[in-house]
């Protein structure tokens, strides 16, 4: 799939992107690129691959689900720029 100059300029319209006029046809040659390459991984065949997270398998240490009262309220609240009767305070943001 090829893109253009024209289709670029237009694209960077749309995303309020100023691109200058001689920009644009490098930038249409690397965006053809890229979608080439794009047209290439759709030809490889995926059948029976399972998907996948990482390229390497591995798996997180899990820990008890152990309920707490949450430790020490002065300790959490130490960093808070503002408390009030052991809570956070924060500016209101909805109306």
């Amino acid at each position: 799939m090829a893109i253009d100059a024209a289709t670029v300029k237009k694209v960077a319209r749309l995303a309020r992107i100023a691109e200058p006029d001689d920009k644009l046809e490098p930038l249409a040659r690397e965006l053809s690129g890229i979608l080439d390459w794009i047209e290439q991984l759709n030809e490889v065949d995926t059948d029976g691959v399972a998907p996948m997270t990482s390229a390497v398998a591995a798996s997180l240490p899990m820990r008890d689900d152990v309920v707490t009262d949450g430790g020490d309220p002065a300790k959490v609240l130490a960093n808070a720029p503002k408390t009030e009767r052991g809570f956070f305070v924060v500016p209101k943001v909805v109306e």
